[in-house]
């Protein structure tokens, strides 16, 4: 009798345990179909219609942009699980493996801020590289699910969604119009949750920075706002109230703030997001040559009165500056009108337009000036990421993906071997191929001992060895300058 009693104790217990669970998930379920925003009022007058006759009068203006704009910044929180190596403890004693894998969770948390009433948010791709989920944290603290939409590392930028009812959203503004010395805020997350929507002030120190190995295309604003860790992927804003710039780094020797912050240009965040919306990729604008500073012994060389522009090292056949007529020797001083900084800036430049775009170039070439026009196609490398479908076949079976090197590639991850053959852009951590060693930016240029140039070459040699059923497959890479063989098994 007892034990049916204790039977049936558990069975209520489940059953109370299912009703409960099951009543807080229809309750969650329910509040996070409903999750609606109140009506915020997120429009600024512009700087220009404010009559500013006192002190007071400028602090209102500065308040009166701060309070309109918050609510449309949100606190992006991720979680991803990741594998580390952990030692086995009981090794010496017990025996089996001296080390193990163990899967742990780890999150992480920066800032965005929304820019349609679609729910649409911009962030950076470092805020959410490699998540599993990703939550944000809105104005009135309702927590709400976010779909990634989009992220580009190229850039550092990152496109989100949310399913919310009468969302606000701010303003985007022209960043080629701003100013050196132009008053600017800041709103983000910097170091915690509990610091969210904090507000600073500043101005734009200086444009056109460029900044080793934070983003292959650089054109960033530099800012003295006060920008920390977690503000990644919050709004810079003008005194219009209208998005400038996504913040994406500091400078920093202690890891804090000293004074200089970095942010994206929106008219190049904004480019981004368009074509992830509107196509499902960056689709970017190609031109077709290799370039490099002038430097003042290059400037002697080429007798230019100046230190200045981008040389044309070399024309590659059949593409759009080669048909245009730009020619080896060229040197590009501007882009419509606006002058060419360095060669960095400037693949940003042609980069950042969508393909078919057409831009007028200012090169000297016999110490004459001459204007070419160029009509810019897409990038090769995407072309191929959008063509048969092979490249995202292997990726799946292999769990890793390659793109043939070129110059941004090299740039990016920092190669100096230049003599063909393929970059690991992107490898999922669970796969075989990584448990066995190979990591993103690897140059691989043999497969099975057979030499490759390009991602055609090993396509091929890798679809073979599929079909073969191969149970092997045997890599050559370059990692910092150094030869590696790399093998893991196809299955």
């Amino acid at each position: 009798m007892k034990y049916w009693n204790n039977k049936f104790g558990i069975a209520a217990l489940v059953l109370l345990i299912i009703a409960v669970v099951h009543f807080t998930t229809n309750v969650a379920t329910e509040k996070a179909s409903i999750v609606s925003f109140p009506d915020f009022d997120t429009e600024v007058q512009k700087a220009e219609e404010q009559d500013i006759n006192s002190l007071k009068d400028f602090n209102d203006a500065i308040v009166n942009i701060a309070d309109k704009t918050n609510p449309t910044v949100v606190t992006v929180f991720t979680e991803k699980t990741v594998e580390v190596q952990q030692r086995n403890p009981f090794f010496p004693f017990f025996g089996g493996e001296p080390e193990f894998e163990r899967e742990i969770p780890r999150s992480g948390m920066g800032s965005g801020v929304i820019v349609s009433d679609k729910g649409y948010i911009l962030t950076n791709h470092h805020v959410i590289a490699g998540a599993d989920t990703v939550w944000v944290r809105m104005f009135n603290d309702e927590k709400v699910p976010a779909n990634i939409v989009g992220s580009d590392k190229r850039t550092d930028v990152a496109v989100l969604q949310v399913d919310v009812e009468n969302i606000p959203s701010i303003t985007m503004g022209d960043s080629d119009s701003l100013r050196v010395g132009e008053m600017v805020l800041a709103i983000g997350s910097p170091m915690s949750e509990d610091l969210a929507h904090t507000v600073t002030m500043g101005i734009v120190s200086a444009r056109g920075r460029t900044i080793k190995g934070l983003s292959l295309y650089q054109d960033f604003i530099q800012t003295d706002a006060a920008i920390n860790r977690g503000n990644s992927g919050g709004p810079l804003i003008n005194l219009d109230g209208e998005l400038v710039g996504i913040n994406t780094a500091i400078a920093s020797q202690t890891g804090g703030y000293q004074g200089i912050g970095f942010a994206i240009p929106i008219n190049i965040a904004r480019n981004v997001m368009n074509s992830i919306i509107e196509h499902g990729e960056v689709r970017r604008a190609y031109l077709g040559i290799r370039g490099d500073n002038v430097d003042e012994a290059m400037a002697q060389a080429f007798d230019l009165d100046a230190p200045r522009g981008v040389i044309v090292n070399s024309v590659e056949e059949g593409t759009p500056a080669a048909k245009a007529g730009l020619k080896e020797g060229d040197v590009i001083v501007e882009i419509n009108g606006e002058k060419v900084k360095n060669w960095r800036l400037f693949a940003t430049r042609i980069a950042s337009n969508p393909p078919g775009t057409r831009v007028t170039l200012t090169v000297l070439r016999d110490k004459k000036e001459k204007k070419i026009e160029v009509k810019l196609t897409k990038r090769p490398e995407d072309m191929m990421a959008s063509g048969s479908g092979q490249q995202s076949s292997l990726e799946q079976k292999l769990g890793y993906g390659v793109e043939t090197l070129n110059d941004n590639l090299a740039e990016e991850y920092d190669i100096q071997v230049q003599s063909g053959g393929v970059v690991v852009t992107s490898i999922n951590r669970r796969s075989e191929a990584y448990q066995r060693g190979l990591r993103e930016g690897d140059l691989v240029i043999s497969v099975q001992r057979q030499r490759i140039e390009s991602a055609e070459d090993y396509n091929a040699i890798m679809n073979k060895l599929l079909e073969s059923g191969e149970q092997t497959a045997l890599l050559r890479v370059v990692r910092d300058g150094n030869g590696y063989f790399v093998a893991f098994k196809l299955n």
